[in-house]
């Protein structure tokens, strides 16, 4: 199945960049949320991202400063912001970015099962649930898919194609096709706690969060020493507070529940989620932000 048209419910860290990377590859999608000024954030971000884009193909002079702003009409012009389901009536493939709750996730996927048409594919962004429980809430569990991005949408690469006990064949390869329709690289994947890339990513980040805890360290000095190894372009601490400390959290905990000691939470990230304070997004987590 082809994509024509697709749909992003969730205008948030995430929602904005997913719709922005679908519009880009000449797609028309419908950005939801339930208020609007998160639709206009997420617009907002869209063509902010999509500006940047555009400014650095001027710099190297691949295109002009008028094809640039042809591009950005083009780009935010097939983008629809909304705060209801009209539009989603002719949708071909639904990304739920909504925050990383089981429960809000299957009353999203419970009211898309009403507004998009049979053939629609229902996909999760979900950086760790099961995929299988969001489908129990939809009468078509086999065209239920995970579909994960990760941060910057805009800029990464990866997308994981995850499979839930009834996501069908037919399912998986539209979702691969897609994910390639919007020059992304797709991995298949099961459903196991995490995926691939958090359980690999987290397995290791759960030893510098122990390490600091026990050693009494200063996180800003370990992000530091991490960045100027050249381990990884930026510290640990620093990459959760742009993923936002709540979702970063609730997936270490699911990780811990699934797979015990060996993945350890970071007193000081539940600390700072228990006073509100999220990271980028709030401004303010382990740095402070402007």
């Amino acid at each position: 199945m082809y994509v024509f048209k697709a749909a992003v419910v969730g205008a948030g860290t995430m929602g904005g960049e997913i719709a922005q990377v679908i519009a880009s590859s000449g797609i028309p999608v419908v950005l939801k949320d339930m208020k609007q000024e998160f639709v206009e954030t997420g617009l907002t971000k869209a063509r902010e991202v999509t500006e940047a884009q555009l400014k650095g193909l001027v710099d190297k002079e691949k295109i002009t400063r008028e094809q640039a702003d042809t591009q950005l009409g083009e780009v935010t012009g097939r983008i629809t912001g909304t705060t209801e389901y009209e539009g989603f009536g002719d949708v071909d493939f639904v990304v739920e970015a909504v925050p990383e709750r089981i429960q809000i996730k299957q009353a999203v996927f419970a009211e898309l099962d009403e507004v998009t048409p049979g053939h629609a594919i229902l996909a999760s962004n979900t950086s760790s649930l099961a995929i299988s429980r969001m489908a129990e809430a939809t009468s078509r569990p086999d065209r239920v898919v995970g579909f994960h991005f990760f941060y910057p949408a805009s800029m990464m690469r990866l997308i994981e194609v995850i499979e839930g006990e009834e996501t069908s064949e037919e399912t998986l390869q539209t979702a691969t096709t897609f994910a390639q329709q919007v020059r992304k690289t797709p991995i298949r994947c099961g459903e196991g706690p995490g995926f691939v890339v958090n359980r690999i990513l987290i397995s290791a980040v759960s030893e510098v969060w122990r390490a600091t805890h026990e050693g009494g360290l200063d996180v800003k000095e370990v992000d530091k020493v991490i960045q100027e190894s050249g381990t990884a372009p930026i510290g640990p601490f620093y990459l959760t507070d742009l993923l936002g400390l709540d979702t970063v959290l609730h997936v270490a905990e699911h990780l811990h529940e699934s797979y015990g000691e060996r993945f350890f939470v970071s007193p000081a990230m539940k600390e700072l989620v228990q006073t509100g304070d999220l990271g980028q997004k709030t401004g303010k987590g382990f740095y402070e932000h402007g």
